[in-house]
């Protein structure tokens, strides 16, 4: 075990890290709303599965788990902040494993705690949150394999492995890429154990379930990534994506992964993470990824960077002192940009002055093809959602009675469904129905549609699905993303043809 300054422990310097972690993570960000994809996920959650058309099955059921005892944005938080903390935890004991003392363990705690990239996936419940700590933990065990430990962590190292690909698939080119980092170095020789096969089986056993589930019903999560790809995601070329990477760590942050890179390839045992990151970089551009797919890889290359600057600056206290005191300054900079901090119009005017200092515009981290309003998306997507459960509920309870005892609600999007799901519940709404994604597959609950409630949409006016439609009420709220705002909330009723027989025709992937 390596020690800090004054006898102070690696473990004990990680376990206070990672706690400081969680509270300034728990404090910051529980603020504005409930996100989109949050409410999805919660949705989802509420009905367990081994998987999701579009995600694995460990985020959406913690996220689910936290809300058991009614709404509450602080304990859905509470997720990722714990996620976020264990991601430092592990960049610190990651530092001491790779020979970094106190100031090295501190730096890669700082510097993992303020990438934005990192800090958005422990601001808010996503499938990125859960590889915050695996992906860096399976790196850990892995280290410790090829550094003369006891083969057995392979077991350990699978067992990481499977639990991340319960939440997101992209772990797969995580694995692949380490493995390729492997097969191209020295550190060859490791893989030649009967515990190398043990942690794949253990690994695969854990991921099997969530694998099963998506050959069941046909792979939609790579259906979905199809036609996500013809226009809805912005695909930019590869020194575009590079770009993105500096950026989304932090632009100075990110000088110091990059020591850390470069630090790693010096080094014989450890060349294979160096290697892995050049490999799962080009996974990714060749794979026409978003930016932030690979973030998680991240924790690893800081904590290298963290070492490398320890040997560098060894003697030199002003220049550490300068340093960290760098490193806190630009993360408080960066920090309104990714955790709800700010109120709306203080926002609005930071985020532009921040992109004005730094020369970029906000197409630069831009995802997705859509409008963007005055907040950037993420921000956008948590507000209205309240406001427009309560307007759909105000329709609904303006029906005659015998209309609302067949009324279903029919929703765009699985923001907008999942929303209305879960934010509608004391108000005693149907439960709603959508094409889009999982939604699609929990299908018309047994609804005819002979009374339906269509929130934005045509409403089937293309297939003059309805005999008659009228506009009930207008949703609109401050802050709201563009597309989102001013939808129209229209009452159609005598369906021509049953929602189960045209259901086929609905299903939206995407």
């Amino acid at each position: 075990m390596r020690w800090g300054t004054g006898g102070f422990p690696a473990n004990r310097l990680a376990a206070v890290a990672a706690f400081a972690a969680f509270v300034l993570h728990l404090a910051g960000n529980p603020h504005y709303g409930f996100f989109r994809d949050e409410l999805y996920l919660i949705v989802c959650g509420q009905h367990p599965q081994w998987g999701y058309v579009d995600q694995p099955a460990l985020s959406p059921l913690l996220a689910a788990a936290s809300q058991i005892f009614g709404p509450s944005l602080v304990l859905l938080r509470a997720v990722p902040a714990c996620f976020a903390a264990g991601g430092v935890y592990v960049a610190v004991r990651l530092a001491e494993e790779f020979g970094g003392a106190a100031f090295a363990q501190a730096l890669a705690a700082l510097s993992v705690f303020f990438a934005p990239v990192l800090m958005s996936f422990g601001m808010k419940v996503s499938p990125d949150m859960v590889g915050l700590w695996l992906w860096p933990l399976a790196v850990l065990y892995l280290v410790r394999v090829v550094q003369g430990g006891d083969p057995r962590g392979w077991l350990a190292v699978g067992v990481a492995a499977g639990v991340a690909l319960h939440g997101k698939y992209t772990a797969v080119f995580f694995l692949i890429s380490l493995l390729a980092g492997l097969v191209l170095t020295r550190t060859r020789r490791v893989l030649f154990t009967r515990w190398f096969v043990l942690g794949c089986l253990a690994c695969g056993v854990i991921a099997l379930p969530s694998f099963l589930w998506q050959a069941h019903y046909g792979f939609p999560q790579l259906e979905m990534l199809r036609n996500a790809e013809r226009g809805k995601n912005a695909i930019v070329g590869p020194l575009t994506f590079l770009l993105q990477q500096v950026v989304l760590t932090g632009m100075a942050l990110a000088l110091i992964w990059m020591a850390g890179l470069a630090w790693l390839f010096s080094r014989p045992g450890l060349r294979f993470l160096a290697y892995g990151f050049v490999v799962l970089m080009a996974l990714m551009i060749g794979l026409h990824a978003k930016h932030y797919y690979p973030g998680d890889v991240y924790p690893y290359l800081f904590a290298a960077g963290a070492v490398a600057l320890e040997g560098w600056t060894r003697g030199r206290r002003f220049v550490r002192a300068a340093l960290t005191v760098g490193v806190v300054v630009t993360g408080l900079l960066l920090t309104p940009v990714v955790m709800p901090v700010l109120p709306e119009p203080q926002m609005v005017s930071y985020t532009r002055w921040l992109l004005a200092r730094l020369g970029l515009e906000p197409k630069t981290l831009a995802t997705e093809i859509r409008p963007e309003g005055e907040l950037s998306s993420d921000w956008a997507g948590m507000h209205g959602w309240p406001e427009l459960a309560s307007t759909v509920a105000r329709v609904y309870q303006s029906l005659p009675e015998a209309d609302r005892q067949r009324a279903v609600i029919a929703a765009e999007n699985y923001g907008e469904a999942s929303a209305i799901d879960f934010l509608g519940r004391p108000y005693g709404l149907p439960p709603v129905i959508s094409g889009h994604n999982q939604y699609f597959l929990w299908g018309t609950h047994g609804y005819r549609g002979d009374v339906t409630i269509c929130v934005g949409g045509d409403c089937g006016a293309r297939l003059h699905l309805f005999a008659r439609c009228e506009r009930a009420a207008t949703f609109t709220a401050p802050w709201v993303q563009p597309d989102e705002n001013n939808l129209p909330i229209t009452v159609c009723r005598d369906i021509r043809i049953p929602l189960g027989e045209i259901w086929p025709r609905v299903k939206h992937y995407q």
